[in-house]
């Protein structure tokens, strides 16, 4: 309690200020000060909505100095308190921020608060808009030449698409991500996996010609490639799928699963393709009767 006093006594200097004339500097620069230290109680007091509100107000206190970098710096301070409260108002003060260091040139900050914006929506599992905000991330990081978190976002946005079943878009990405890591002798353990995710959307869509030809240009990308469990794994899972075989579709997948363990997201795409599956067995033994 004794910090949200000293916070709010900060803060009434502040307005104090801010309603006063300043014969000498800025009414501005004081009263950022006053709020600076406002904003710090309030955090050290976890008073977050009242931290998160002044350190707006000290965002204002700067726009009126003309100090973007410093109004920018001080929304990501409101949205760090907000986070701790509101998804929904953090995601609208890191918008701020973003705006400011685009116009200030600073895209690889802008960069990375978009992506914190495309966590936040994830979390709310609002895939379409962190979609917007990962695509965002991407391309800044791209002008900036920073390859490897560009395509950190990349694959979120391949992620998401697939989960919403936009499968060419989420093939795209994995197979562009796959073609540039080839090169990096970091990146190229990598390529396997990325395939794997563009082989599993290939599927979604049940088209065995698709996957097919799909695996032929692997092979010819990553002449690696068939000889990984991954490719495998692919391989056999579009032979039951082109049996219309969901008994050796599900034991080819827990084959795999026991020697690597399959995450949540290949799980439900592999899922998709076995109730699809089982609708095709359903409907080949209606016809039969």
């Amino acid at each position: 309690m004794a910090d949200i006093a000293k916070g709010e006594e900060f803060e009434k200097k502040a307005e104090k200020k801010i309603n006063g004339w300043a014969v000498f500097g800025s009414k501005y620069e004081d009263a950022a000060e006053f709020y600076e230290k406002a904003a710090n109680s309030y955090k050290i007091a976890k008073a977050w909505d009242k931290a998160a509100a002044v350190y707006l107000k000290l965002a204002g206190c700067h726009l009126k100095l003309d100090s973007k970098h410093e109004a920018a710096s001080a929304y990501v301070d409101a949205a760090n308190s907000y986070k701790k409260i509101s998804s929904k108002d953090a995601i609208s003060c890191f918008d701020q921020a973003v705006n400011q260091f685009m116009e200030i040139g600073r895209f690889n900050m802008a960069a990375r608060y978009c992506k914190d914006i495309g966590e936040l929506y994830e979390v709310e599992q609002d895939f379409e808009k962190s979609i917007v905000y990962f695509e965002r991330a991407a391309d800044l990081f791209q002008s900036e030449e920073v390859s490897t978190s560009a395509n950190q976002c990349k694959q979120k946005v391949a992620q998401f698409s697939a989960q919403l079943e936009q499968y060419p878009r989420a093939i795209e990405i994995y197979e562009e991500v796959a073609k540039q890591s080839l090169n990096n002798n970091l990146l190229k353990y990598s390529v396997k996996g990325y395939l794997l995710n563009a082989g599993l959307c290939h599927l979604c869509k049940v088209d065995v010609v698709a996957i097919t030809n799909a695996l032929e240009r692997y092979e010819e990308m990553d002449p690696t490639f068939s000889g990984t469990r991954e490719y495998k794994f692919l391989a056999d899972l579009a032979a039951s799928v082109d049996e219309e075989d969901v008994q050796r579709f599900t034991d080819v997948v827990k084959e795999f699963d026991s020697m690597t363990r399959l995450d949540a997201w290949k799980t439900t795409l592999l899922l998709r393709v076995k109730e699809k599956l089982k609708a095709k067995e359903m409907d080949d033994d209606e016809d039969l009767t």
